[in-house]
């Protein structure tokens, strides 16, 4: 398979995209673009840590609804989550029903909410290496890093679930720390 592949509009992009239009949009307007603040990124950690074991597009499908019924992903508001809200959201087609990951957001929004205002943002960007060289082909491309490694330990430290060193990495990519656009798409800058 070829590293990348063009796309009805005649935009060569990463492969992985494939076809799929949530895929070409996401791959243009989201990935790799650095993302900041502490909401935003206590939902992509979230959304990560549910995508473990799963596809991508699975959640992306998803995630309007992950928003609606984890209330946005406010970290304050899911930290008040208790029993009853874990059983809503474990009867909720719409989401993942995972129980551990379910509980795991929930403890995480503690943490989360537990933080100065902007705190979990500067934290993890701490850990985007300041220089990164863009893979030349999806062979390039690591699973985990030693940032990535560096990540997870640190928030395991601090309590949080769910953010394995591949878990970190995929973040890494998809919040902007780095960027994993291969040779020849049109993103790679």
């Amino acid at each position: 398979m070829s590293d990348t592949r063009t796309g009805p509009d005649g935009l060569p992009r990463c492969a992985w995209v494939g076809d799929d239009p949530e895929y070409r949009r996401y791959h243009d307007e989201e990935w790799g673009r650095p993302l900041h603040g502490d909401r935003a990124l206590f939902e992509k950690m979230s959304l990560e840590g549910f995508q473990a074991g799963l596809s991508w597009i699975t959640i992306l499908r998803k995630r309007p609804r992950f928003r609606e019924v984890l209330a946005g992903f406010e970290p304050a508001v899911v930290a008040a989550f208790g029993p009853d809200d874990i059983e809503r959201l474990m009867t909720d087609a719409g989401i993942i029903r995972n129980r551990l990951k379910i509980e795991a957001t929930i403890s995480n929004a503690r943490l989360v909410a537990d933080m100065a205002p902007g705190e979990l943002d500067a934290f993890m960007w701490s850990f985007a290496p300041p220089v990164h060289r863009r893979p030349a082909t999806f062979a390039d491309v690591p699973a985990t890093t030693p940032d990535s490694d560096a990540l997870s330990k640190a928030l395991r430290t601090r309590g949080f679930r769910f953010v394995g060193s591949t878990t970190m990495y995929a973040l890494m990519q998809s919040a902007g720390m780095v960027d994993d656009h291969v040779d020849g798409c049109h993103r790679a800058a």
